[in-house]
């Protein structure tokens, strides 16, 4: 039985792509089928609370559901500063997965011109773009010195930043926001520096939080980051309840260190780590922390990260070695759809183990990515990666006297010496 709050979920990662790709939510929408085809029985509605004493969750309506397991994957809610002055104004959005309040936050802009993001996060970096896209004048703010700051180096983020501007985008770093103006709509936003910029909206994109309202209210154990605590079978600290997804802890792969990222590709495989151990342990979490793993795209540009960047890794205490190679995503270069592919490679300097790559290129991008993230998780290092064996294909890859990955790994490798 799933309880669900939605009547229609959305694909999270769609959601800024309806604002000007695929134009409406109805498009970006994660059917029922294939759950109801498996036998779930999807029932509407909101859980109030749970007793884990008796095993009972309470519903909205005050109907007793019974459970032998439970698995809490209540997500995560848009993050509204409440220090922030005016964000309860007309015209003030944030980004939740509600298929509801994104259809009026849609309808409510169409007429509107000068729209300013907070946030030049993933999200906020990917609204931005779809919106120049409807013709609308966009600014895009972020108080640290870079776009996607928590996910790249300043090289790569220097770059995607040039694409933005390339496409219209006015992008202000550095600077945070002191409050927004208006009388019943936001009619400009004032920042930390006295600058005054004009808005007939604005959107908060400044990240997430875990939904932990419920697991608090039946005494589940929440750490320092506001997640509930899970072991690495997802279980929770009372026996048959399990947690998922945004609102469950997560440990970073390399430090251990508790980590607030949260990822639907992560939030899946935790789903299928508790499927497998609900009624007996039947496999550890092989990944032992979380690895962050990112792609985006500007344009026909992708920027994508997995592990540590270079100032996260020397901040974190090691002694690294980098690499970079920049070549095309297939070979020759002159073939239809070529795209350059720029790769940065971080790695320990002293054992040589990967703890990060950051790649620039076209649409293959999003899946190089990912075979570093594997490279990453299993702790390859430098050598192994040399002596990697891969396939290449003329119209699908770099050349294999030029696989920009394996190039960067030797690059890397040469500056271990």
């Amino acid at each position: 039985m799933l309880y669900r709050k939605e009547d229609i979920v959305m694909i999270p990662c769609g959601i800024p792509y309806i604002f000007g790709t695929t134009k409406e939510s109805g498009k970006n929408v994660l059917p029922d089928a294939p759950l109801k085809n498996a036998g779930v029985e999807v029932i509407i509605g909101e859980i109030e609370s749970i007793d884990c004493n008796e095993r009972q969750c309470k519903s909205e309506s005050g109907e007793l559901i019974s459970f032998d397991k439970l698995i809490i994957a209540c997500g995560s809610t848009p993050y509204t500063p409440g220090w922030l002055e005016g964000s309860q104004l007309d015209n003030v959005f944030v980004i939740p997965k509600n298929k509801v309040y994104l259809d009026q936050f849609k309808k409510k802009i169409e007429n509107l011109e000068e729209i300013v993001v907070v946030g030049a996060g993933f999200i906020g970096v990917e609204l931005a773009d779809e919106l120049v896209k409807g013709n609308k004048k966009v600014t895009l703010i972020e108080k640290m010195p870079q776009v996607l700051p928590a996910a790249f180096d300043s090289e790569i983020a220097e770059d995607a930043e040039s694409k933005l501007i390339e496409r219209g985008i006015q992008v202000m770093k550095g600077v945070g926001v002191k409050k927004l103006d208006g009388q019943n709509s936001v009619e400009k936003i004032i920042l930390d520096n006295g600058a005054e910029i004009k808005a007939d909206a604005v959107v908060l994109s400044m990240g997430y939080r875990p939904n932990t309202e419920l697991a608090e209210k039946c005494n589940l154990k929440i750490n320092d980051l506001g997640f509930i605590q899970v072991d690495e079978y997802m279980r929770t600290g009372v026996p048959g309840v399990f947690a998922i997804g945004d609102c469950a802890e997560k440990r970073d792969f390399f430090t251990r260190k508790l980590s607030s990222t949260m990822l639907a590709s992560t939030a899946c495989a935790e789903a299928r780590i508790a499927a497998m151990n609900l009624y007996s342990l039947s496999i550890l979490k092989t990944f032992s922390g979380t690895i962050a793993i990112y792609s985006t795209a500007i344009g026909e540009t992708s920027y994508s990260t997995a592990g540590l960047t270079e100032s996260q890794a020397s901040s974190e205490g090691y002694q690294i070695a980098t690499g970079i190679f920049e070549g095309v995503d297939k070979h020759p270069g002159c073939l239809p759809n070529a795209h350059k592919q720029k790769v940065k490679v971080i790695a320990s300097k002293e054992c040589g183990t990967v703890l990060g790559v950051e790649i620039i290129g076209g649409i293959s991008g999003g899946e190089l990515i990912n075979v570093a993230g594997l490279a990453i998780q299993n702790k390859m290092t430098l050598a192994s990666l040399l002596s990697t064996q891969i396939g290449t294909h003329p119209l699908l890859t770099g050349s294999p006297a030029g696989y920009p990955l394996i190039k960067a790994v030797e690059a890397a490798w040469k500056n271990c010496k």
